[in-house]
C-alpha cells in the first residue's frame, strides 16, 4: 500500500490499484452526526436516519514517522482536524483506521475510487442481486421479508398485514465486505449499521454509523486468491461430515408419524442421510402456521420414544436432527431457570427481563455477552439436551432478532450488538460441538450471520424463501445467496427444498418441488422442508411422481459424493466454496461477471438449474476459454456463447469441462437408475 502526495491531496494505492483519491474539491471522507429511529416488529426493522450535519473534510495534513502514516483531515487549512486516517500495510494488504476526534460525530462516509464498468460482489448473503453495482445496500441483519419486491401483490399484502414485505437488500446475513472486478477486496471491521452505495460512476460511498472503524484491504491478481485471503481472515469451516454425503436429510414435523413417513422415502429408493424433525420440542399453532414450542428439550408427548428411535435410525446409517434458537418462551421450563440465574437480557431502563413478541408468544433473549449464560446454553441446552441425547445436527435458527433497546451484560449498546449477535450465537453452537468432540461430525446450519460467522458455522441455509418461482423471493434467490456468501469464506450453502413461506394463498406446486430438488442435488447438502403451512402445500411423499423424482435426485447426489468430498477438502485447504460464480475460474470472460442463474460446482461442472415454471428448454451462458460437454447428450459446445438445451423434469442442464479429470464421474450421471 502506497500513499502518493499530490497538490492539495493524495492518492492511496494498493498493488497499483487506486483505492482512495483525495482532493480539496473532492474529499474522500465526510463526517457527521445522525439521529436514528429504529423500530422492530417480528424481526423486521424500520430504520430511518435524520442527518443533523455532514461535513466534507477537504484539507489533509500528512505525517510519516516510524513506518506509520497518519493523515489528519479538517474542513480547511488552519482548522482543527475532525478525523484521521491511520495507514498500515503488509505483504497481504493494508488497513485504514478511521478515527473521529469529536465523540458527537457518529457518521462516517468514505469514498472509494470506482470505475464505470466495474463490478462488485459480496455484501454477505445477498438474495436479489449478485452484482451489486448500481444499487445501495444497507447492511443490517433482519428478516428479509415476504416477496421482497415492492411491485408484487404478495409483498404488498405482507406489508399491509405486518410490515413484513421486505425489499431487495434485506437479508438475514449482511456483511460489510465486497470484492471488486479490479481484483481487490475491502472489508469494514465494524458491527455498526452500515451501507454500501455503488450507484455512482466514479466512487463507491461506504457509510458507517460509528467511529472508529477500520477498512481492511486485499489485492490479488486472481479472484481465487482474494477468496482464499478472505477465508483466511474470517475463518475456515471444517469439512462436511461423511454421513451427510450418503443422501438427503428429510425434513418432517409430524410427530411419531414422521418415522412412518420416512419409510415411504426409503421404499421409493431415496438415499437417506438424516431425518430432521424440528418439532422434536413440540408444536405451537399460530395464525402464521405451525410454530415450535421454544423450550429446547425432547417433547415426549409429540415423540413418545424418540431416544430409542434415534438409536434405531443410527444403526441404519440415518442421523436424527432437531432445532434450536437463542430465545426461551416464557411458558417453558428453561425460561424461569435462565431468568433466576440472570442469563436473560434486560430492558434498557430497568432490571426487568426484556421479552420479544415472536407472533402470539413472548420469549426472553439469552444474553450471550454474559459468559456464564453462553456456557449454560452451550453445555446444558445444546450439550446435554441435544448432543448427549443423540442428535447429530440441528437448525440453529434466528439470531437476527436482537432488539436495539436491550441492556446487555457487557454493556454493549444494542445498535452495535445487533449485527454481532448471529456470530455470538454461532459461537455458542460451535462451543457445544467442541465440548463433546463433535466438531466436523455433528452439523448445525444457520441463516443469520455477520462478519466472522464463518469460523463457527459449518453450513449456511438460505432462509425462508417463498414457495414459488418469483424473482426476488423464490427458487432463484438461493443461487445468488450461495454465490455472494461463498466469496466471503462460506464454503457450504443449501436451502429448503420447495421453499418455506406460504401466505395469502401462495402454495408450492409439484413442479417447484421437482425443480428445487434438481438444483439441490448439486449443492453441498440436500434437505427438504414441509414449510410453515404443511397441510396447505404439497409434500414430497404425498405425490408419487414427486417422490420418484426426489428419490432419483438423491441418488444423483450420492453419485456426486466423491467429487463433493474433494471439493470439501479443497474448501478446508483454500476456503474456496463448493458453489462458485463463473468468473472465479473464467476472469477473462466479461459475461461471467453478471451471471447469477448458474454456477460452477467446483471448477469443472457448470450447473444451470431451471428456475422458471412451465418450460422444458433452458438457455445458459457457457464461459469462454474451454469447450463444454453437455452431460445428458454428450454434445460438445464451444465456450463463449449462450446455449439452449432440452431440460425436461429429471434432466437439469449440466455441462462439464472437456478433458476434466472427473470426466468418468460426470458421464456416469446418465447411468444412475431413474424411474422418472
Amino acid at each position: 500500500m502506497r500513499l502518493i502526495e499530490t497538490a492539495g491531496g493524495f492518492d492511496l494505492t494498493l498493488a497499483g490499484r487506486t483505492i482512495l483519491r483525495h482532493r480539496q474539491d473532492e474529499p474522500c471522507l465526510y463526517v457527521g452526526h445522525g439521529d436514528p429511529r429504529v423500530e422492530m416488529h417480528h424481526g423486521h426493522f424500520d430504520i430511518e436516519d435524520q442527518i443533523v450535519e455532514r461535513l466534507g473534510l477537504r484539507h489533509a495534513s500528512i505525517d510519516r514517522q516510524d513506518g506509520a502514516t497518519r493523515i489528519d483531515l479538517s474542513q480547511a487549512a488552519g482548522l482543527d482536524p475532525l478525523a484521521s486516517l491511520i495507514l498500515t500495510g503488509s505483504d497481504k494488504g493494508g488497513a485504514i483506521r478511521l478515527e473521529a476526534h469529536d465523540p458527537a460525530l457518529n457518521r462516517l462516509w468514505l469514498r472509494v475510487v470506482a470505475e464505470k464498468a466495474e463490478h462488485v460482489w459480496g455484501g454477505g448473503e445477498q438474495l436479489s442481486y449478485f452484482d451489486m453495482r448500481g444499487r445501495r445496500f444497507p447492511l443490517w441483519t433482519s428478516e428479509p421479508g415476504v416477496g421482497r419486491d415492492k411491485s408484487s401483490f404478495l409483498t404488498f399484502q405482507a406489508d399491509q398485514r405486518s410490515n413484513s414485505g421486505g425489499d431487495y437488500y434485506k437479508t438475514n446475513y449482511p456483511q460489510p465486505t465486497y470484492l471488486s472486478s479490479r481484483r481487490y477486496a475491502l472489508h469494514i471491521d465494524t458491527t455498526a449499521y452500515s451501507a454500501f452505495d455503488f450507484r455512482k460512476d466514479g466512487f463507491h460511498e461506504l457509510e458507517v454509523w460509528a467511529a472508529p472503524a477500520t477498512v481492511e484491504l486485499w489485492a490479488d491478481d486472481s479472484f481465487t486468491g482474494l477468496v482464499t485471503a478472505l477465508s483466511d481472515r474470517f475463518g475456515r469451516q471444517p469439512p462436511l461430515p461423511d454421513w451427510v454425503l450418503k443422501g438427503a436429510i428429510i425434513g418432517l414435523k409430524d410427530g411419531d408419524e414422521s418415522f412412518t413417513r420416512l419409510e415411504k422415502y426409503a421404499d421409493a429408493g431415496a438415499a437417506l442421510s438424516g431425518l430432521w424433525c424440528e418439532d422434536w420440542v413440540g408444536l405451537r399453532i399460530t395464525s402464521f402456521g405451525n410454530r415450535l414450542f421454544w423450550d429446547w428439550k425432547w417433547n415426549q408427548a409429540r415423540y413418545s420414544d424418540l431416544d430409542a428411535r434415534i438409536g434405531q435410525l443410527h444403526a441404519r446409517g440415518i442421523r436424527f436432527l432437531g432445532y434450536v434458537n437463542p430465545y426461551l418462551c416464557v411458558d417453558g421450563s428453561l425460561y424461569p431457570e435462565a431468568a433466576a440465574a440472570g442469563y436473560l437480557a434486560l430492558k434498557r431502563d430497568s432490571d426487568e427481563v426484556y421479552t420479544v413478541d415472536f407472533g402470539e408468544f413472548d420469549c426472553g433473549v439469552v444474553d450471550f455477552t454474559n459468559p456464564a449464560a453462553a456456557e449454560w446454553f452451550a453445555d446444558k441446552v445444546i450439550g446435554r439436551n441435544m448432543l448427549d441425547f443423540g442428535l447429530s445436527g440441528w437448525m440453529a435458527d434466528f439470531g437476527e432478532y436482537l432488539p436495539t433497546d436491550v441492556r446487555l451484560h457487557d454493556g454493549t449498546d444494542g445498535m452495535l450488538a445487533h449485527n454481532a449477535w448471529p456470530v455470538l450465537w454461532a459461537e455458542v453452537n460451535a462451543r457445544a460441538l467442541a465440548s463433546r468432540g463433535k466438531t466436523g461430525e455433528a452439523l448445525f446450519f444457520m441463516r443469520a450471520g455477520y462478519s466472522g460467522v464463518q469460523r463457527h458455522c459449518p453450513l449456511l441455509w438460505a432462509g425462508d424463501q417463498s414457495v414459488d418461482f418469483s424473482r426476488h423471493d423464490g427458487i432463484g434467490t438461493v443461487i445468488t445467496a450461495a454465490l455472494s456468501s461463498g466469496l466471503l469464506g462460506n464454503a457450504y450453502h443449501h436451502s429448503d427444498i420447495g421453499g418455506y413461506t406460504s401466505l395469502f394463498g401462495n402454495v408450492r406446486t409439484p413442479e417447484l418441488l421437482m425443480r428445487w430438488a434438481e438444483m439441490a442435488a448439486f449443492t453441498p447438502v440436500m434437505r427438504s422442508h414441509e414449510g410453515n403451512r404443511p397441510r396447505e402445500n404439497v409434500q414430497i411423499d404425498e405425490d408419487a411422481r414427486v417422490l420418484a423424482h426426489f428419490a432419483y435426485m438423491t441418488r444423483l447426489y450420492v453419485h456426486m459424493a466423491p467429487y463433493l468430498r474433494a471439493l470439501s477438502d479443497e474448501a478446508a485447504a483454500t476456503g474456496l466454496p463448493v458453489q462458485r460464480p463463473l468468473f472465479l475460474h473464467f476472469p477473462d470472460d466479461p459475461r461471467t461477471y453478471t451471471q447469477q442463474e448458474s454456477y460452477l460446482y467446483g471448477a469443472d461442472l457448470l450447473v444451470a438449474p431451471v428456475i422458471q415454471p412451465g418450460v422444458d428448454r433452458w438457455t445458459t451462458w457457457l464461459p469462454a476459454g474451454t469447450d463444454w460437454v453437455e452431460v445428458w447428450t454428450g454434445a460438445t459446445h464451444q465456450g463463449g456463447q449462450d446455449v439452449t438445451v432440452a431440460a425436461p423434469l429429471g434432466r437439469p442442464p449440466l455441462f462439464f469441462r472437456r478433458g476434466s479429470d472427473w470426466t468418468a464421474l460426470f458421464q456416469g450421471i446418465t447411468t444412475v437408475a431413474s424411474t422418472v
